[in-house]
């Protein structure tokens, strides 16, 4: 019988304390990219928080006395949702949104061309104040729309308020210091308590799953507006001129044997050999480093002329879309550091050039 107990209250406690798996902003997800941690700390502050599975329960719950906070995820994009989140009588808090579901939900603000990771607020917003120093990760910023309304900013745009006349839209360009992975940093975890708990009852929208007839998530089609297509469009059509005013002035291919052929591998093993005997760890870090950029540049839509700083917020932002994200200072000790002293570190060195193009080539 002692057995028999202990064995139930033993599939009881794994029960309990098993990572539960979620989307990004799941309220329930215990993962990296959930923010279990943000909803239950605000229910122990006093915070009533009802999460709502859909655009339709969302608009019903709110009220006066209530935050909608919508978090964007690959499932909000449906004009008809946005909608239906936009008519409800409640103040608003927007979480990373697209620029469809800004200009729906948010239309007083458009995206700046700044960008940053966080700091100092440096504005007067009770909330941003009271939290201090905060650790956003790589953000987008706002300004305000032309003759727009006045508009709050904080922690240089990334945070902006202003008041539609009817509710309090607040709107963050990114989600990252609401998660369960970084909240811990700095003042993330007062900042992002603050923001939703600043009323008794919040709202909880960060859809997980399709809703209504939609049988997936957003495509990528969905996603671009629809001035885009025809720019795509003419610059197909002006790269296709170009190729026939230019392939027309080519002569016919000419194919020539070379004299020999030699293995990529054993010309890569000799100028190792040559390295390791001279010792030329700096040399060999300088190839390793050089030849890492040039792949790495074109693939993050960068040219070869880019700033090292550029440079390194382009691989964190693009990273970051994969928990748990680089580290903005390994990257740069990585691809602009010093040369290594020893051959472990130079070990080392081409182990972590491997890994950055590795997670950049898999986001």
């Amino acid at each position: 019988m002692a057995a028999v107990a202990v064995i139930v209250l033993s599939v009881i406690t794994a029960w309990l304390t098993a990572p539960r798996l979620g989307g990004r902003m799941d309220p329930a997800a215990t993962g990296p990219e959930g923010a279990h941690a943000l909803a239950t700390l605000l229910r122990e502050q006093g915070v009533r928080v009802q999460v709502a599975e859909t655009a339709a329960e969302a608009a019903a719950l709110a009220g006066p006395d209530a935050l909608l906070m919508v978090a964007q995820t690959y499932y909000l994009w449906d004009d008809e949702l946005l909608d239906a989140l936009a008519d409800a009588p409640a103040d608003l808090l927007l979480i990373a949104p697209t620029s469809r579901t800004r200009e729906v939900l948010a239309p007083g603000i458009t995206e700046s061309t700044e960008s940053t990771m966080g700091g100092e607020p440096n504005c007067a917003l009770r909330e941003a104040v009271r939290a201090g120093s905060a650790r956003l990760g790589p953000t987008v910023t706002y300004e305000a729309v032309e003759d727009g309304p006045d508009l709050t900013r904080c922690y240089d745009g990334a945070l902006v308020r202003y008041d539609d006349g009817q509710r309090t839209v607040t709107v963050v360009g990114t989600a990252d210091f609401m998660t369960n992975s970084t909240l811990l940093r700095e003042g993330n975890a007062a900042l992002a308590m603050n923001l939703a708990g600043v009323h008794p009852r919040l709202i909880w929208y960060a859809p997980q799953q399709p809703e209504g007839d939609h049988s997936g998530a957003a495509s990528i089609t969905d996603l671009i507006p629809d001035r885009v297509h025809w720019i795509v469009w003419q610059l197909c059509l002006a790269v296709a001129l170009v190729a026939l005013w230019k392939g027309r002035r080519l002569g016919p291919l000419v194919a020539e044997r070379l004299p020999v052929v030699v293995r990529a591998s054993e010309t890569v093993e000799g100028r190792g050999r040559l390295y390791r005997s001279r010792r030329a760890r700096a040399q060999a870090a300088d190839a390793l480093r050089t030849a890492a950029l040039q792949r790495l540049t074109p693939r993050l839509g960068l040219g070869p002329g880019t700033a090292p700083a550029a440079l390194v917020a382009a691989i964190v932002q693009n990273t970051a879309k994969r928990a748990p994200g680089l580290d903005p200072q390994l990257v740069q000790y990585a691809l602009f550091g010093p040369a290594p002293v020893t051959d472990e570190d130079l070990v080392h060195l081409a182990n972590a050039l491997d890994d950055i193009e590795r997670q950049v080539a898999h986001t």
